[in-house]
């Protein structure tokens, strides 16, 4: 059997870890009796910690949120995952700042085998290219979205960063999600004026106040708020994630050659020299468009569709090289 301060630390950490628990249950995996479970919750309680008793067939107990914030308990693996978590979210512009202040209050509440661990940790945190217009949010209207989200009520607000002085009618809006999307931040909202879902990028909002009626919650179109913001951000019909337009080409060029320019592409090497490559976009001539870049042969394996838009394309371009504008 544990040590009484060893069991203990085991016993907040189960309590942490799941939101209701049986004393049948911490008895079992503490492998100690239903009376003993109860003089140790006593002595946590004693400790700050406040565990709430709930009625039930067999009892049992509820890590509750107190006034104050007691002492937490990690273990090593779930220590080190919050470090490296704080130090990506350091290079957030929205809430990097107060990130950084946190890994340093936890790297000094750290144990020294733990703080070593972290310390030889060496991160360089890259944006990937296309990221330099996501623009820093504050967090502060992050928090009003989520409370009005949260008490479903209709939310009013200028759009735009000129909005606010220009006189434009404010947008009407029944707020559901907060979502994250490539390192920008979205509010997705039923517009009432446009009888619509809409996606409103949050550094764009300006609240007013106060807030309106509240409102029954809808379901997105197909369940899925994952599937509905992807699909939407891909111009499809907001059921499905897929590229509305995917075609299959064969690229004289080799599979590891084109695989790191892909993105959400699938390769297949046909040998040294070949590969074929299945690609979506919003439209056929973007599809087009964007195989070009790869500067060489190309091969439309279908659909009719992209034989289409590279016509078109060929047409356009050649219209354009004969053409020249004085300087």
């Amino acid at each position: 059997m544990q040590k009484t301060s060893s069991r203990l630390l085991t016993l907040l950490s189960l309590l942490q870890t799941r939101h209701d628990w049986s004393g049948d249950d911490l008895a079992e995996r503490l492998d100690i009796t239903p009376r003993t479970v109860r003089r140790d919750i006593g002595r946590l309680r004693e400790l700050g910690y406040p565990i709430m008793t709930f009625r039930g067939p067999a009892g049992g107990y509820r890590l509750d949120a107190g006034s104050h914030l007691p002492p937490l308990l990690f273990d090593d693996d779930q220590a080190v995952a919050l470090a490296l978590a704080l130090h990506s979210a350091a290079t957030s512009p929205t809430i990097g700042e107060d990130a950084a202040r946190a890994l340093a209050t936890v790297r000094q509440v750290m144990p020294a085998r733990l703080r070593h661990r972290i310390n030889q940790l060496r991160i360089t945190s890259v944006q990937p290219p296309g990221n330099d217009s996501a623009a820093p949010v504050d967090p502060h209207v992050l928090m009003e979205l989520s409370n009005v989200i949260h008490s479903r009520a209709e939310l009013r607000f200028a759009y735009g960063h000129d909005a606010a002085t220009t006189g434009e009618q404010p947008r009407r809006t029944h707020p559901h999600h907060l979502i994250a999307w490539r390192s920008q931040w979205y509010l997705l909202a039923w517009d009432l004026d446009r009888d619509d879902w809409r996606t409103f990028r949050v550094d764009r909002i300006r609240p007013r106040t106060p807030t309106g009626p509240r409102f029954t919650p809808r379901e997105v179109p197909g369940g899925d708020v994952s599937v509905f913001i992807a699909s939407r951000f891909r111009g499809n019909d907001d059921t499905r994630t897929d590229w509305p337009c995917q075609g299959h080409v064969i690229l004289n060029l080799p599979a590891t050659a084109v695989a790191p320019f892909a993105q959400d592409g699938t390769v297949e090497a046909l040998g040294p020299t070949r590969c074929r490559l299945t690609l979506g976009s919003w439209s056929w001539t973007g599809l087009a468009a964007s195989l070009g870049r790869f500067d060489t042969g190309i091969e439309v394996v279908g659909p009719r569709e992209l034989n289409d838009a590279f016509a078109q394309l060929a047409t356009r371009y050649a219209n354009a090289a004969r053409t020249t504008t004085p300087l």
